[in-house]
């Protein structure tokens, strides 16, 4: 299965690398960062730097795994959703912190592959903040038959690793007893946020908002002219169907389009089996 995995992923990397040579894109494969209006520089794996002078610059770096305060992740027996894509066998108990979008995603995938796996949500249902309650409730039904145990209006205190398995205490959301939970694997998935550090943004003046978020109007564009942004790093669903939409309209917009993205047709969606 793992095997099947890394296949597809080299197929999907494949492609798009195939799409950039079909399109005459440069690829420069490394860190970049804004080092002026119409400059980006790329500081590459080999120690090296390339600068790159353009008119335009399209920030898309996404988003990262959202840290647990106390937590650290070693992607072995405590991991972040990057992690549980890798796990050499199938663990014989798994908790999950979270029981959002991706908490039951991957939770759900570990659950029929025989773990016996127990999500940890601080809310009062699963499916993350904004999902119809209705469907909240019969979605969680479903994952219950199938074997997935909750812990709602529930948070984590804190986890410690001991030989090979993970302790995890918890408690009451608004207070009260506490108890001990054991597993094998700790699944920490609560959220992602933008990936804005280390950019040189704040070099540039480029306005961020409360949650780390790159500052855009209607068309896409920070605070500088000629800097437009897109995709998780900006407001909105982290979604990648809406970050590619975005794409779209921004680029047309560069080259005189006129391009509009209405928020209110953005599907959402949870991958799971049903």
């Amino acid at each position: 299965m793992m095997n099947q995995k890394s296949t597809s992923v080299q197929q999907l990397t494949g492609g798009i690398a195939t799409l950039f040579k079909a399109n005459k894109v440069t690829h420069l494969q490394g860190h970049g960062t804004i080092t002026g209006k119409n400059e980006v520089t790329v500081a590459k794996g080999d120690g090296s730097k390339e600068t790159v002078k353009t008119k335009n610059i399209l920030i898309a770096t996404g988003s990262e795994v959202t840290p647990f305060a106390g937590i650290e992740i070693d992607e072995k027996l405590i991991v972040s959703s990057t992690g549980a894509l890798s796990l050499e066998k199938v663990p014989e108990r798994m908790i999950v912190i979270g029981a959002g979008v991706i908490g039951v995603e991957l939770g759900s995938v570990w659950s029929r592959l025989g773990s016996k796996v127990t999500a940890v949500e601080f809310l009062g249902h699963v499916g993350g903040v904004g999902i119809d309650m209705d469907v909240s409730k019969t979605f969680q039904r479903s994952l219950k038959k199938q074997g997935m145990e909750f812990m709602l209006n529930t948070k984590v205190t804190s986890a410690t690793k001991k030989s090979n398995e993970v302790t995890v205490r918890v408690e009451p959301a608004k207070g009260g007893e506490g108890k001990e939970l054991s597993c094998d694997v700790l699944l920490v998935c609560i959220g992602r946020r933008p990936y804005t550090a280390n950019l040189g943004l704040e070099n540039m003046g480029i306005s961020l908002d409360e949650r780390g978020r790159v500052s855009v109007d209607s068309h896409f564009k920070t605070s500088v002219p000629n800097i437009y942004a897109i995709g998780d790093c900006i407001h909105g669903p982290m979604l990648a169907h809406k970050a590619e939409d975005e794409g779209i309209v921004c680029v047309e917009s560069l080259v005189g389009g006129k391009g509009h993205l209405d928020y209110n047709c953005v599907p959402s969606v949870i991958y799971t089996h049903p």
